[in-house]
Formats: C-alpha cells, structure tokens, sequence
C-alpha cells in the first residue's frame, strides 16, 4: 500500500509540473488596450484617431496602446497606396496574446452600437471564450459614445458649447451624421431630441438613414436660419464629410443643395475625434473599462 500511495503522490506532482505556469503560480499580468476605428485612407482626417490614441497614451503612460481598424476596405487601400499595415481586430488580439498581454481592454471610437460595433463586440467575445495559453485572462469591450440617453445629453452640452459662440442670429448649425439601417440607428433621433432640449439652432440629419436630409431642410425652414454652418457628426472627417457633407463640385452634396437652396454655407469639417472635450469623454471611457472586472 505504501508504494500505491508514493506511486499517487509522484503522479500527481509530476501532472502539476506538466500544468500551464498559470495553474501552477500566478503569472505577473501584462495590461494592453486596443483602441479599434473604422478607420480612414484620408492622411488630412487620421488627426482623429491620433488625438484619441494620444490622449489615452498620455492618460495612462503604463499601459501599452495599440489600434486596430474595422474596415478592411481602408485597411486594404492603406497598404496597397500608402504602404501603411493597420490590423483587423482579430488580427490586433491574436498579436496581442502572442505579445503576452494576459489583460486586455478594447475601447471603440465608434458612435452608435451599430454594425460595425456588433461585429467588434463578436470578436472580443469570442476571444474571451479561449482558454488556456491562446486565451486572456481578463478581455472586456467598451461602449460606443452614444449609447444611452444620457450620453445623447452629455454630446448636447459639448455640441452647444462648441458652436454657441458661432450662433449668431439668423445662423443655424447642420451636423451630418452617417446613419445605417442597424436598429441602433435611433440613437440619431435621440440625439437630435437631446439637442433640441440644448438649443434650437442645431440640427443633426445622416447620409445613409434617419434623420434625412429633407427632415432637416424642413426644421430649417421653422428655425429662420439664413446661413448655415456644416459640420461632421462623425469621429473622422474624412470621405463623408469632404464629399457627402462639403463637396462643392457634387451637385448632390448637402452644400450644394443648400446653396442651391439660398442658405449661405460656413463647413467646419473638423471630426469629433479631435474635439478636445470628446477626447476627455474617451478617455474616461477608458479609464471605466479599466476598472472593469
């Protein structure tokens, strides 16, 4: 009976030797965040994602910052016109995990929980399923900037005080949002209800849905505006905005059509990314996820 009970005990050391180091003693963890945008191919626009990514850099000097783009369109052109390799998601986690990060946050500069988000949010699921030396130990996403109705009051007040100095008498501001057919999608009309509440000279409309542009012609014509400030509901102002919102060679853009209109047109084709509030905005963002268990 002695040599059965040796023979258990020399089993059971030797199968706790063969255990991975995390079962065995706890290995010192290494913290990361992946900062995830759609992306942009425009080298004027990318100041967005530069101002959010250095804001967190600068928040939390300790911690590595690394992104990540969501549109493999961009990614694509990046690469094949400007020699610039920007990885998926997918791809950013697995280099990650192999990196030897054991706790990662991943913080989207995206606006609505829409499709994009849904797909991001898959990812990062299916990643925190892994277990053993390919998965994490601790993986948690973030949520977009607008996902409730209080986000949609606190984007107001930062809206209102970027503009309100401009707001001079007979002048209104345009915001152009992107808008998807996703159900997130009613975050524009929360939005705009929340800016309502705010001030009555702003008005935000979307290029791919609801709120359209003729909902917002028609508020404008209520609201006496003569001249019209456009600007970009987006992080980025890049395609969007410099064609959909501010072309002036495309007679379908919302410039021309205003002016067409009567307005007089200002733009101010600068993305929320690089709003100084909105990058405070993010970065506690990211300092909530960071906290996060």
């Amino acid at each position: 009976m002695y040599k059965n009970v040796m023979f258990a005990l020399t089993l059971a050391l030797l199968c706790m030797g063969a255990l991975p180091a995390s079962a065995a003693e706890e290995v010192p963890g290494k913290k990361g965040i992946l900062l995830v945008a759609f992306g942009t191919s425009m080298p004027e626009a990318t100041g967005a994602i530069e101002s959010l990514t250095n804001a967190t850099k600068a928040a939390f000097p300790d911690v590595e910052v690394r992104v990540a783009y969501t549109s493999n369109i961009i990614r694509r052109k990046l690469k094949r016109e400007q020699g610039v390799e920007i990885p998926t998601p997918p791809e950013a986690l697995a280099a990650m995990n192999d990196d030897g990060f054991t706790d990662v946050s991943v913080q989207p500069m995206h606006i609505i929980p829409g499709e994009e988000y849904d797909d991001l949010k898959g990812v990062v699921d299916a990643f925190a399923s892994l277990r053993g030396k390919y998965g994490f130990r601790r993986l948690v996403i973030g949520r977009p900037l607008l996902s409730n109705v209080e986000d949609c009051a606190i984007m107001a007040g930062i809206l209102t005080r970027r503009f309100g100095d401009r707001l001079a008498p007979g002048k209104a501001v345009v915001l152009m949002g992107h808008g998807t057919p996703h159900m997130a999608n009613a975050m524009y009309s929360e939005m705009q209800a929340a800016i309502t509440r705010a001030s009555d000279r702003i008005f935000l409309g979307t290029v791919e849905s609801t709120p359209t542009f003729d909902d917002v012609q028609a508020a404008l014509k209520k609201a006496r505006a003569k001249t019209l400030i456009l600007a970009p509901f987006m992080i980025v102002a890049g395609d969007h905005a410099n064609n959909d919102l501010a072309g002036a060679d495309d007679p379908e853009s919302w410039l021309s059509q205003f002016k067409k209109a009567g307005y007089g047109i200002e733009t101010d084709l600068v993305g929320l990314g690089q709003y100084p509030e909105i990058a405070k905005l993010f970065v506690g963002r990211v300092a909530e996820l960071l906290k996060q268990e």
